[in-house]
């Protein structure tokens, strides 16, 4: 009997085994969509074992934030967000929406994912579920007001708004304001959707 050498789970030649795994779970993300999406079928359309790609993700949830290129993981921004209590949470959501925005490359990052899923339904239907289900969820237990889902929905609209109006269209004086009079401005409306 002759044997290979062969690694179980790895297949030969290749080097770029991470970046097929991602490629194809861009593409099952792209087609399916997050929910429908599953590690199996990403491995096997990466022609890897499902072993392989949960050696280089932990979940799939760390797969989608790397297939989408994401400027930081949505969990720890859920996380950051529900860190204190509903009292202050329309500040702590601006600030951590701006502090994902302010970095250099969060800005490139999230101006060519906005510009993306605004010209693709298939970005947007990916944004969307892996979005709800990693912040918008989250929030919303958080929140846990009957019509909880409702008010997030707007706030994410507020948010995107304000997002298009100062990194996009750069239409000033939001463009160049401050960090801190975008807060003290932004915020109490956001929090008028939390407990209004």
């Amino acid at each position: 009997m002759t044997t290979t050498g062969r690694t179980p789970g790895r297949r030969p030649g290749g080097p770029d085994t991470r970046g097929e795994i991602v490629r194809a779970a861009r593409e099952s993300f792209a087609d399916k969509g997050f929910a429908a999406t599953s590690i199996r079928a990403v491995a096997r359309q990466a022609g890897v074992d499902a072993a392989l790609v949960h050696h280089y993700f932990d979940s799939k949830d760390e797969l989608f934030i790397e297939a989408m290129a994401l400027p930081l993981d949505p969990r720890q921004v859920a996380a950051a967000i529900l860190n204190g209590t509903r009292e202050d949470l329309g500040r702590r959501i601006v600030t951590v929406f701006l502090g994902v925005w302010e970095s250099d490359e969060g800005q490139q990052r999230m101006k060519a994912m906005l510009r993306s899923v605004v010209t693709s339904d298939e970005v947007a239907r990916i944004m969307r579920e892996g979005m709800t289900r990693m912040i918008l969820e989250p929030v919303s237990q958080f929140i846990d007001l009957p019509d909880a889902k409702l008010r997030v929905g707007l706030i994410a609209g507020h948010l995107i708004g304000m997002a298009l109006t100062r990194y996009v269209v750069e239409l000033e004086p939001v463009a160049s304001a401050d960090l801190d009079t975008l807060v003290e401005r932004i915020a109490p409306a956001i929090q008028q959707y939390v407990s209004g």
